[in-house]
């Protein structure tokens, strides 16, 4: 029988949860010697995640930029393939060789095209125009296995950095490429200028140049002053390769 006075047993055993012994002890959450070091270990998480993403994440390919990318950044790899004169494929690496790639055994560049499937940028190099190889059928331009075989030797299996501009309608990167060559940095659209082997690329709207211009015009006075490459036939039979395009309909190339 319970006595009307008497306390509930199971009240003694559990007591009140408002008990100020069971209340939370908020001064310990606010010690410094607690709350420093938590700041600490989420700044630093914070600015290695955002660090990572920056620098460090692989982009596999051109639509994957993202547009905070365009214009500011550049990326850094190896060459996998070259396609015309004035386009190949880059298998990013970055942080290069200091983030591991290429002699840490999970960071090796792949070598097969099943591997490299969907992985690879396509760049088009920026404010140059080569001659056209023969395509679906329409005979290829003079001087372009030239300038293909020129491409394939300066860049295949090479690391580049390339300063990014835009993504064009065939979702290739357009960008300004450089080349360690012999310990020198080459602007590879510069070499193919100087050698006649590409003419500055003429549009009335939409080419990159980035802030070249200027001198991509003046290395292709001077191949044509010396009459190398593309431009040491006669005047009358040239044509450049984007009047050869826009004759066989294709008036929207990209840079």
């Amino acid at each position: 029988m319970r006595w009307p006075w008497s306390k509930d047993r199971d009240e003694e055993r559990h007591p009140s949860w408002v008990d100020p012994a069971n209340a939370t002890d908020w001064k310990r959450y606010r010690d410094p010697r607690n709350v420093i070091p938590v700041v600490i270990l989420t700044t630093g998480t914070l600015l290695l995640s955002t660090f990572y993403r920056s620098y460090l994440k692989r982009i596999p390919q051109a639509i994957n930029i993202a547009p905070s990318f365009w214009r500011k950044r550049s990326l850094f790899g190896r060459v996998t393939s070259v396609g015309d004169a004035d386009n190949f494929r880059l298998f990013h690496t970055p942080g290069g060789r200091l983030a591991g790639w290429e002699w840490l055994p999970w960071r090796k560049v792949p070598t097969t095209s099943k591997e490299l499937k969907e992985k690879t940028v396509h760049i088009r190099i920026a404010g140059i125009d080569a001659p056209e190889m023969a395509h679906f059928g329409r005979p290829s331009q003079p001087f372009s296995q030239e300038a293909y075989d020129f491409l394939n030797s300066y860049l295949l299996h090479r690391r580049v950095r390339a300063f990014v501009y835009k993504k064009d309608q065939y979702d290739r990167a357009v960008a300004t490429v450089y080349v360690r060559r012999w310990l020198r940095r080459k602007d590879v659209g510069l070499q193919m200028l100087e050698r006649g082997l590409a003419a500055v690329y003429e549009a009335k709207t939409g080419a990159e140049f980035g802030n070249l211009e200027a001198k991509y015009r003046s290395v292709e006075e001077r191949a044509k002053s010396k009459k190398v490459g593309m431009w040491s036939g006669k005047k009358k039979d040239f044509e450049s390769p984007r009047d050869y395009k826009l004759r066989h309909g294709q008036a929207t190339q990209s840079t």
